[in-house]
């Protein structure tokens, strides 16, 4: 199993910048992606960024040219960076992670999440 904490979340005036944390703990070895996805108001999740374990990335076109995803393999730590933010971002961001099981398939687990609001 994976443990995941989001922190960095807050209130940010239009066209400022934040950067979002994801702690993971637990199985580490066994994690194949990780990624953030987002809830807005009114909306159903949706993909943000992801980063798989090579390294390659995917960006909701919304976030693309202004959110970066990286992460610290040595502190077992993801993070979104986000810039020129706008009111449409303003969302309860998620951190989630997909583990490789013994049968080759992938369970997901989920952070708790951490507000991020857009507002002036």
């Amino acid at each position: 199993q994976v443990q995941l904490v989001e922190s960095g979340g807050g209130l940010v005036q239009p066209g400022g910048s934040l950067r979002l944390s994801c702690a993971a703990s637990g199985s580490i070895s066994s994690i194949w992606s990780m990624g953030w996805y987002r809830q807005a108001p009114g909306k159903q999740r949706e993909l943000v960024a992801t980063i798989t374990r090579d390294g390659s990335t995917n960006y909701a076109d919304s976030v693309k040219g202004r959110f970066t995803i990286s992460r610290d393999n040595a502190k077992n730590t993801l993070y979104l960076h986000m810039n020129s933010l706008k009111p449409e971002d303003t969302a309860v961001y998620y951190c989630n992670t997909k583990t490789l099981l013994s049968d080759a398939t992938l369970q997901g687990y989920w952070g708790q999440g951490t507000q991020v609001t857009v507002s002036s």
